[in-house]
């Protein structure tokens, strides 16, 4: 991959730029897509920005690579990828008359570049950890609107994109939505890089049949076929990869980590941190917050993963013997067993290992909590919800993919399927099997 040098303009002796900045136009070595263009000038400007390349330190997969070695790709990877199949997306849509401009092209690239500049460390793990209440969308709405002042006219019109406020809603369906570039790029990316194959789904016949009917993004009928399999795909990388049991122990682990370093910390205990991590490890910070200091965002925008995993390496050796044992588990990943099931656990099981806990650590009731860990995940491939998959028949009619689909019932793959799970130390349940 290229690096993102600072440029040099040819500059007037008026001080005009002369021409536009082809040096802008960078190409990237992408190991999926091959070679990526950067589509215009004013992309660059974002790419180049700190709080842009700060997505070059975050892995869009958290701590999965504890399971799958490769998994190491970052938000920077992910976000390059989907602005690369947005810009071929509106390509086939403007070859089938439906007419974009120039300018509603920039904004939709902004929009699906930044869809994700607001995730912090290890991405979704700690998406309500160090700030309560947040979702990762909001503060990329955030980032967004202090970017405007870069490219206020296109950042503008990507807000309104982002946002679902613009008149032509098919732009958004292309940024978020239940097919969206977003979800084609990180299904082929994750599956390149954890190599679980299920993952792999036609990105390029999928876009060959965009089309757009009614305002609504749809596709033509002979890419149904794609469409399962891209359902079908879905659904096996989340149960395979995204919500894989040892990666869900992984990322609990991740989370009783900081709840613990933020209340031994806030009890007023020494806790090492960087520097960027202290504020937000020493104050219980809200979304909320953010509107009222606006300086909060630009202490957000220094928080990456290494900051968070220097200090837990640190905290390895902290004289406060929960947050040392689970720091020491995750470092050397000796992760909790963890346990499936379709039904809750019953609280006289939960009680059970408690007090198991608690005998072999010599933990209070109240401390247990932080090594025995529970929780339910919940998986759809295909939910109308978040808007729907419509085909666009021979004869103009269109209908939502589970009314036609002849190769398996999409009306199934749409009910959430519900796992709990408990996690918890495995040498208790070893020691007490003896």
């Amino acid at each position: 991959m290229c690096s993102l040098k600072t440029v040099a303009f040819a500059i007037h002796p008026n001080k005009k730029m002369i021409g536009p900045p082809h040096n802008k136009l960078k190409i990237f070595n992408d190991p999926v897509y091959g070679f990526i263009n950067i589509p215009f000038p004013s992309v660059f400007d974002i790419l180049e920005h700190p709080w842009f390349q700060r997505l070059r330190y975050i892995k869009q997969l958290g701590l999965t690579h504890l399971v799958y070695p490769g998994a190491l790709h970052t938000r920077f990877h992910h976000a390059l990828g989907a602005m690369h199949l947005v810009v071929l997306a509106m390509d086939t849509l403007k070859a089938k008359g439906h007419p974009i401009s120039d300018l509603e092209e920039k904004a939709t690239v902004m929009a699906i570049l930044m869809h994700d500049i607001g995730h912090g460390p290890f991405s979704h793990a700690l998406e309500s950890t160090l700030v309560e209440n947040l979702h990762h969308e909001q503060l990329s709405l955030m980032f967004m609107q202090k970017l405007k002042k870069l490219q206020p006219e296109t950042i503008e019109l990507a807000i309104e994109i982002f946002c679902n406020t613009y008149s032509k809603k098919f732009l958004h369906q292309l940024v978020s939505g239940q097919l969206d570039m977003d979800r084609l790029d990180y299904l082929n990316r994750d599956s390149f890089f954890t190599g679980v194959s299920e993952g792999v789904v036609s990105s390029d016949r999928i876009i060959k049949t965009l089309n757009v009917s009614d305002d609504n993004l749809v596709t033509d009928e002979k890419g149904i076929y794609s469409l399962e399999k891209f359902i079908i795909a879905r659904r096996l990388m989340y149960w395979q990869v995204y919500l894989h049991k040892t990666v869900i122990s992984a990322e609990k682990l991740l989370i009783a980590i900081l709840q613990r370093a933020r209340e031994i910390a806030l009890d007023g205990q020494q806790v090492f941190a960087t520097p960027p991590l202290k504020k937000f490890l020493t104050t219980r910070i809200f979304f909320n917050d953010f509107t009222q200091n606006p300086q909060l965002l630009d202490e957000f925008a220094l928080l990456d993963d290494f900051d968070i995993f220097s200090s837990i390496k640190v905290w390895c050796a902290h004289p406060d013997k929960i947050l040392s044992v689970l720091c020491q588990k995750l470092v050397y990943r000796r992760l909790f067993k963890v346990e499936l099931q379709k039904q809750p656990f019953t609280q006289a099981y939960v009680d059970q290992i408690s007090q198991q806990v608690c005998q072999y650590y010599g933990l209070s009731q109240e401390e247990s909590r932080y090594f025995v860990l529970r929780g339910v995940t919940e998986n759809n491939a295909y939910d109308p919800g978040v808007g729907n998959i419509w085909i666009m028949q021979k004869d103009g009619s269109v209908s939502d993919i589970a009314e036609i689909s002849d190769q398996l019932n999409i009306r199934v793959l749409s009910k959430p399927v519900k796992k709990y799970y408990i996690c918890y130390p495995k040498e208790v349940g070893e020691f007490y099997k003896k």
